[in-house]
């Protein structure tokens, strides 16, 4: 399976069988994920097959999700359509397989803007913290265009009680605003404040909590700007 050499299926299904670990999986499932790969041995097989679209869509379709990780690094983001992505997405209901096809093929496809505005509006949060994710990517690179005080008044009025995936995602948009754009930058510390999103979530030492408020602050010093 080295260099550009076509892998068959089969054979990557079998080898990722055998990478299988029950500790690995163990830790996965707490997470909500369901497989045993240690991502660092599944990123090597990955650099070892290189680029492979077909044997990427092939390993999709078998619904494994250590396969579909696999996939997507695999993949070449581009190459796939507008409906492929969307169908693709509500497929990917655990959260590692979710998040690398956001950020490794959604953000890097032509399709992404037009996602974002369809999945920010879906009635699925899954689907919705995924136009969210896709918002604050461009809050950070690319704000032209962008509503900024009125995706502040729809997280100030829906994240409280939005789903944990939605939550998450809607106050990483927050933060992002409150980081990246000084002008929002009280009113977004203020919506942290009142709401206390994430406020008591467990932070290991030397991480910065998720908690808006201390989470802009805290990159707002790390870029001079406090």
């Amino acid at each position: 399976m080295a260099g550009t050499i076509e892998a068959e299926p089969a054979e990557v299904m079998a080898e990722l069988a055998a990478l299988e670990d029950p500790k690995v999986r163990a830790v996965n499932e707490r997470h909500g994920d369901d497989h045993g790969v240690n991502l660092g041995k599944l990123r090597a097989l990955a650099k070892r097959l290189r680029t492979q679209q077909d044997l990427a869509c092939r390993l999709w379709e078998s619904g494994d999700s250590a396969a579909r990780l696999l996939a997507i690094l695999i993949c070449r983001p581009k190459a796939f359509e507008r409906d492929e992505l969307d169908a693709m997405l509500r497929e990917a209901r655990t959260p590692k397989v979710h998040d690398w096809l956001v950020n490794y093929v959604v953000k890097k496809s032509p399709h992404a803007e037009e996602l974002r505005l369809a999945w920010c509006a879906d009635p699925d949060p899954v689907v919705a913290s995924a136009g969210w994710a896709l918002t604050t990517e461009r809050v950070g690179k690319k704000p032209e265009g962008l509503d900024l005080a009125g995706l502040l008044d729809v997280v100030e009025a829906e994240m409280k009680d939005a789903p944990d995936r939605l939550q998450w995602a809607m106050n990483h948009c927050l933060a992002q605003i409150g980081i990246e754009h000084a002008e929002h930058r009280a009113r977004a510390l203020d919506i942290g404040e009142r709401l206390e999103v994430l406020k008591d979530y467990p932070t290991p030492p030397g991480c910065t909590s998720p908690f808006a408020p201390v989470w802009i602050t805290e990159m707002v010093r790390r870029k001079g700007e406090a």
